[in-house]
């Protein structure tokens, strides 16, 4: 993760940039860092300016490829991917555990469309998730009560708005499940799902720089 990452735009539209395009450009940095450089500096720019613009991207790439390509639905399956951005490197006990709910939870949400239409497992997968949800909390607010973590006061501040909206994100992905369950809209569903995978890497995000 560059620099210029950290003031990229972190909005749920922008999720394609960081799933898709990230490490594409981390790979190509390896053989010509100043065109991995000047890529990013411009998808960051235009992310900023039209927040979308690389899923709007990807989506007409694919539609002139194939008309059956779920665009949802495969950002979903690729948002587990490991990825250097959003992997905490702090040796400590909290921080390895954090690690490991974030990256197990976000896998868990990743096989939904694997898994739906295949009931008994969809329920387990379900439950699974919102275990997930209440193991990944419980790590977080691990962190968040230990003071000594945090040398800024505002970094306390900013993580305890981006676990509120992780919790109002789990909430609607709970809402949605119920609306599928009444008339079987799983695309609502993996969209939820993809917008709580959102919030747990704006979590890991700026865990990274404490």
């Amino acid at each position: 993760m560059t620099m210029d990452d950290e003031h990229d735009a972190s909005t749920v539209e922008s999720f394609p940039l960081h799933i898709l395009l990230y490490p594409i450009l981390d790979e190509m940095q390896q053989t010509d860092v100043a065109a991995s450089q000047t890529l990013r500096a411009a998808f960051n720019k235009m992310e900023k300016k039209k927040p979308g613009f690389t899923k709007q991207l990807v989506h007409g790439i694919l539609e002139a490829k194939s008309k059956n390509i779920n665009l949802t639905e495969s950002l979903l399956k690729l948002a587990a991917l490991d990825s250097e951005e959003y992997i905490l490197t702090r040796r400590d006990d909290k921080f390895i555990r954090m690690n490991q709910q974030a990256r197990s939870l976000k896998a868990i949400l990743a096989r939904l469309p694997d898994q739906y239409a295949n009931r008994p497992i969809f329920l387990q997968t379900i439950k699974d998730i919102a275990c997930g949800i209440k193991d990944l909390l419980g790590a977080l607010n691990m962190i968040f009560k230990d003071e000594s973590f945090f040398r800024d006061p505002e970094q306390r501040k900013t993580l305890e708005t981006y676990r509120k909206e992780f919790i109002h994100s789990s909430k609607d992905f709970s809402l949605n499940l119920k609306n599928y369950f009444r008339v079987g809209n799983i695309t609502e569903v993996y969209e939820s799902a993809t917008h709580l995978i959102h919030h747990i890497n704006l979590i890991l995000k700026l865990l990274k720089t404490i």
